[in-house]
This record gives C-alpha cells, sequence and structure tokens, in this order.
C-alpha cells in the first residue's frame, strides 16, 4: 500500500515543482521551442544562465544567449550574431529549426571545441526567445538592447574582452556595438554586413522592381541605426583590428557600402581590414563559416585552430579550415 502511494504521490510533486502552484511553467525546458517577436516581461525573463535582463536608453529587453566552453572568468569570449531570421519569425516556433536551448548550446559547443575558444551565441531582439520585435531590427533599440545584454553577461561571467563576429544583419549588430563606444572588443569580424541602410534599401527596391520608398529601410520602417553614420563613436584602440569581409557579387548587401563602411572607420584612425571574399550563388552573401574561422584566428594571434589569413597584392585571401555546420 505505500509502494503504491509513492507512486501517486510522487506525480503530483515533479508536475508541482515544474509547473509551480499557478500551473505555469518555472522554468522553459531545454527541448521546448523559443518564443518569437513577444514583449519584454521580466517576470518571463528566465533566471540562470540563458538570458539576462537588458536595460537601456528607452527601454528593457530580456536578452537569450547561449554559451559553451570555460566562460566563468575566462579573459576573451567569441560573440556570435545571426543574419536576419525574417522567413523563420513567420513561422510558429515549433517549426523552426534548431530552435530550442538545447539546440543552440550544442552549435556554441561545436564551435567552441572547434575554435578553443569560450563562445556566446547572442540572439538578437525578437529571435530564438529573445524579446523585441525581429521585424523592427536595426532600429536603435536593438542595438541597444544588445548593447546592455553584453555588459550584463560580462559582469556575470567575469569575462575580460570579446571577439564579435556577425553575418549580414548580425554584422550590423556587431558594427552598431562598435559604434556605441564600448572598450572591451578585441576583434570584430563583420561579413557581409549591411550599411548605408536607407540607400540599400532603394537598391534592392529597384533590383526586384519594386517602388521607391525614400527615407526607410528595408524594414519599412524610418531612422535606421545606420553604424555607416556613426563611425564617430568607435572608442580608440590601437590594438583592436576590425575586418570587414564580403563578396562583390553580393545581391543583398552591395560590397560597395562594405568598402564605404570600411574606409570610413579607417579615415578615423582604426585598424581596419577590407577582405573580398566569394560566396556561393546565387546571392552570393553567406560567408558564416569563413567570418567564425577568421574570428578564431583573430582572437588567438594566428595561433588558433581556424583559418590562416595571407595578404596577397593589398587584399587579404582567406585560407579556409572546415567549421562546424550551424543552425
Amino acid at each position: 500500500m505505500l509502494r503504491i502511494r509513492f507512486r501517486r504521490w510522487l506525480p503530483a510533486t515533479l508536475l508541482a515543482l515544474t509547473f509551480g502552484t499557478s500551473g505555469s511553467m518555472a522554468a522553459p525546458s531545454e527541448t521546448e521551442p523559443l518564443r518569437w517577436n513577444v514583449p519584454a516581461e521580466q517576470a518571463e525573463c528566465p533566471a540562470g544562465d540563458t538570458a539576462v535582463w537588458s536595460r537601456y536608453r528607452g527601454g528593457r529587453d530580456c536578452i537569450r544567449y547561449f554559451a559553451a566552453g570555460d566562460l566563468d572568468s575566462a579573459p576573451l569570449a567569441m560573440i556570435v550574431f545571426y543574419g536576419d531570421r525574417t522567413s523563420r519569425a513567420r513561422r510558429d516556433p515549433s517549426m523552426i529549426p534548431n530552435n530550442t536551448v538545447r539546440a543552440q548550446r550544442a552549435y556554441a559547443a561545436r564551435l567552441s571545441t572547434r575554435f578553443g575558444l569560450p563562445v556566446i551565441i547572442v540572439a538578437r531582439p525578437g529571435t530564438y526567445g529573445s524579446s523585441g520585435n525581429h521585424f523592427h531590427r536595426r532600429q536603435a533599440a536593438e542595438f541597444l538592447a544588445l548593447n546592455g545584454a553584453l555588459d550584463a553577461i560580462r559582469k556575470r561571467h567575469r569575462i575580460g574582452r570579446f571577439v564579435l563576429v556577425g553575418q549580414s544583419g548580425g554584422a550590423t549588430a556587431a558594427a552598431a556595438l562598435l559604434t556605441l563606444g564600448r572598450t572591451d572588443i578585441s576583434c570584430a569580424v563583420l561579413t557581409s554586413g549591411a550599411y548605408a541602410l536607407v540607400e540599400r534599401a532603394e537598391f534592392l527596391r529597384r533590383q526586384n522592381g519594386l517602388p521607391s520608398r525614400p527615407g526607410r529601410d528595408e524594414t519599412g520602417l524610418r531612422n535606421p541605426y545606420d553604424p555607416l553614420a556613426y563611425v564617430s563613436g568607435i572608442a580608440p584602440d590601437k590594438n583592436r583590428l576590425i575586418i570587414v569581409i564580403g563578396s562583390p557579387e553580393d545581391r543583398l548587401t552591395p560590397f560597395r557600402f562594405q568598402k564605404e563602411f570600411a574606409d570610413a572607420v579607417e579615415a578615423r584612425g582604426h585598424r581596419v581590414r577590407l577582405t573580398e571574399h566569394a560566396a556561393p550563388p546565387p546571392l552570393h552573401h553567406v560567408l558564416t563559416g569563413v567570418g567564425l574561422r577568421t574570428a578564431a584566428q583573430c582572437a588567438t594571434g594566428g595561433r588558433g585552430r581556424g583559418a590562416t589569413v595571407e595578404t596577397l597584392s593589398g587584399r587579404s585571401q582567406i585560407v579556409p579550415s572546415k567549421a562546424p555546420r550551424g543552425p
């Protein structure tokens, strides 16, 4: 009889521990689909080591992050920003690939193992559990939220400095963080980044046969935060290297705008390297792998397990090694 009562008591107790007395889940499961485009509610921001509450001028957000490697008191950690995820943002969260804490942490672990560095994937607002609206990306709030998140992550884990790496919209985010005056960036690798945002949006509309919308970003919003307009905010640092990598054939983020950003940064006296690199057709845009390898190489000063960089006639050629496939 005692055994029967114990078996009946145990499931009820586990349910109480998992869901709490109110019936709402106390902490999300590692396999539960992460929510997208949700409001910022501190009570819903999960405690633990996968989220920070970011307060910034004019707003606040719960920013999710997924880490691997020996993070606590690390002298250096790699921060990874994904590109835009608009097609995924329109789906039900359960249908978005790799949309769980477990999947994101597993990818961070593969990167950390491959490159021998602590790795932190930081989810941009509105994606992979971070609050905010991904359809309002490239507004100042997106970058301020990420800036506050890096401050909180650095404080929580007592990290020394960061290496930033981002692809496309993630590169724009990393560039924006530089313009916000951060002094804890040892290297930033920006692949296929979007700059000159209003001019770029008009280029894309002409390319796709769409009507002009003067003054509006590709999102349709006015007043995007364009890193190209704020390069004066980049903090002086003679040891920091900014690497801009793009394909001259890029159909989404024209290389001429990437070059314009690199030239503007160099004109302010910063160390910057502009690199041309082939990207797969038809868009000639995705350079995620080479960006990650270059960031790892930059982090280790040429002694790491990533790609090597050779300078040929004023251009840098990336000699690749394999990198883990991303989500």
